[in-house]
């Protein structure tokens, strides 16, 4: 008995980018507008796709109303994007070997890494390899990281792990928390953080995102945390406490020594530590000098453990 042929086989990429900018838009005129085709054009593309499906992928109200994904239009969305991240991937690497940029490492990080991890892996980095060039792309949340290796523009990010989707990762560092607090003040008398009850009405100094760190903890316990100030930006939060602004729960990895006027207060009873390891593209062509970079990671991580 002859096999039905998959029914998506015969699609393509322009099928699915038009779908995507559909549902982005909201509209088959804007839709054509971003991706420089006619309306009809967007139509037609659309239209195949559904038929290859088999089903209706796009509500389609009329009016003013935005046109919205159905159900299996979401299924399909979903793989729309990892599929034109798997291509942007693959681009990136022709790129690398048309520009012959194999000495080149690109590393995703954030604040603490760079400032405690990376100059000393960088340093270990140029001595076995002295051509080698290493250029650090830095955000303040792990998913902008991860979807850019995903894409095939970073070779290698430091991530909270492990990380879902088509990653390959090792784990490096337990990373404990510890409670900053104003020097001489009355919390700072104390040896430890105090319970994630109290934590939660002290005024707090947090990160931007209100669904991270402590915040997501706190909620999590069914303590409402009493937020005063945010910032992504590890001195300006120290600061901020030395000044008495509030507490804050942040990674000791994350301690500015330089800054003073702050106590910080063991939380590792209250807080689970953040696991820090490296995550690469599982189908990436890495750099030559990957295996040495990451071995400088190790031995550098495995120093700091013991500071801990």
């Amino acid at each position: 008995m002859m096999k039905k042929p998959h029914r998506l086989l015969g699609i393509e990429m322009r099928h699915l980018a038009a779908l995507e900018a559909v549902a982005v838009t909201g509209s088959f005129a804007r839709a054509a507008r971003q991706l420089g085709y006619t309306q009809s054009a967007v139509s037609v593309q659309v239209a195949t796709l559904e038929r290859a499906a088999g089903v209706r992928l796009l509500e389609r109200p009329g009016g003013r109303r935005p046109v919205v994904p159905t159900d299996a239009g979401e299924r399909i969305l979903r793989h729309a994007v990892r599929l034109t991240a798997q291509l942007q991937a693959a681009e990136a690497d022709l790129t690398a070997l048309a520009e012959g940029t194999a000495e080149t490492l690109r590393v995703g990080t954030f604040q603490s890494v760079s400032i405690r991890v990376l100059p000393d892996v960088v340093r270990r980095l140029m001595q076995v390899r002295p051509g080698i060039e290493v250029r650090l792309q830095e955000a303040p949340y792990e998913d902008e990281l991860l979807a850019l290796v995903e894409r095939g523009r970073l070779d290698f990010t430091f991530a909270l792990v492990p990380p879902e989707g088509p990653f390959e990762h090792v784990d490096l560092l337990r990373d404990p928390y510890v409670l900053l607090t104003q020097e001489g003040s009355a919390l700072a008398q104390r040896e430890i953080a105090p319970t994630l009850a109290e934590i939660g009405r002290l005024p707090l100094v947090a990160y931007s995102r209100s669904t991270y760190g402590i915040e997501a903890l706190l909620r999590s316990r069914g303590i409402e945390p009493h937020v005063v100030f945010r910032s992504d930006e590890s001195g300006a939060v120290q600061r901020m406490v030395a000044a008495g602004i509030g507490s804050a729960l942040i990674p000791r990895l994350a301690i500015d020594s330089g800054i003073t006027g702050v106590v910080a207060l063991d939380a590792s009873r209250r807080v689970p530590a953040r696991q820090i390891g490296l995550a690469w593209h599982r189908d990436a062509t890495l750099p030559e000098a990957a295996s040495d970079f990451v071995a400088a990671v190790r031995a550098r991580c495995e120093e700091l453990a013991q500071g801990l």
